[in-house]
């Protein structure tokens, strides 16, 4: 895979950057050890702007959005609930009238309230092209991605990502979904991805297959570490995580629990209280 631009992506907060023909990235003031450099904010067109992922609730972000936009805001587009890619949503959509467009509301997020909802193989059209709408379930259950196939570009929220691979969070995330949205994505050929942190992804379909491959080493690891004893989530991330920064060992966890959880639902591990184990 040539090397990718999101190891060494540096944002400029407060100027929006120009990716591609009619595309501009602003990233939110939020970095940190799950969001990167913070979350991207994509603006489409120059006379009628869509806002894909308007980021988290930060008045600052918002403001920022609405002085390098250069024109109405008319649509903002979500890829999924968590806060910080919709938590700004209902601020923008108040000050600019814009319809929030996006997947079906999650009760348990408020401030991600959709007007629209669109669902997969949907189109919602935009100044620069049609964006259709790819339900890649997995991050989250309602996961969207959007290809805007004219410019031979995927937005892919945090599906898929150059500097980190994607946390999958049970029960609202699923790993066989996340693995099954992979070989979604795969099947619709190369584009180069924008995603949801960090920089672009010169060759997605590249960057797919090799997250593919990274999930199933890691759950053969995982049972290598249960062919010798049954063992907690916490055991495991200790074994097979050599190193890790201490600020991620939750998020780890969790990423365990759900590899766990899908070699359970396939009969190939047991779980008896916190401990799990090889049939």
């Amino acid at each position: 895979m040539t090397a990718d631009p999101a190891l060494d992506f540096m944002p400029a907060y407060g100027a929006a950057e120009r990716v591609t023909v009619g595309v501009r990235r602003l990233t939110a003031h939020n970095g940190g050890p799950l969001t990167f450099t913070g979350t991207n904010s994509y603006l489409l067109g120059m006379e009628e702007i869509t806002v894909i992922d308007p980021g988290p609730d930060d008045e600052a972000h918002v403001a920022d959005l609405l002085a390098v936009a250069g024109a109405p805001i008319r649509r903002i587009v979500i890829t999924h609930h968590h806060a910080d890619h919709g938590g700004g949503a209902r601020r923008l959509s108040e000050l600019t009238g814009a319809e929030v467009v996006g997947p079906a509301p999650d009760p348990t997020r408020p401030h991600c309230r959709t007007d629209r909802v669109v669902i997969d193989g949907e189109v919602v059209a935009t100044e620069i092209g049609n964006l259709q709408a790819i339900a890649t379930p997995g991050h989250t259950a309602s996961h969207l991605c959007y290809d805007l196939a004219s410019a031979s570009v995927l937005f892919s929220g945090d599906h898929v990502m150059a500097w980190s691979t994607s946390v999958v969070v049970p029960p609202d995330g699923r790993m066989a979904d996340y693995m099954a949205s992979l070989d979604r994505l795969a099947a619709i050929g190369n584009r180069t991805y924008l995603p949801g942190h960090g920089g672009p992804v010169a060759d997605g379909l590249a960057r797919v297959v090799e997250l593919k491959r990274h999930r199933e080493a890691r759950e053969a690891a995982i049972l290598r570490v249960l062919d010798r004893d049954s063992r907690t989530i916490g055991d495991i991330v200790a074994a097979v995580y050599i190193g890790l920064d201490p600020a991620l060992v939750g998020a780890a966890a969790l990423s365990v629990t759900a590899h766990t959880d899908w070699l359970e639902e396939r009969g190939l591990v047991t779980r008896a209280g916190d401990r799990l184990c090889r049939c």
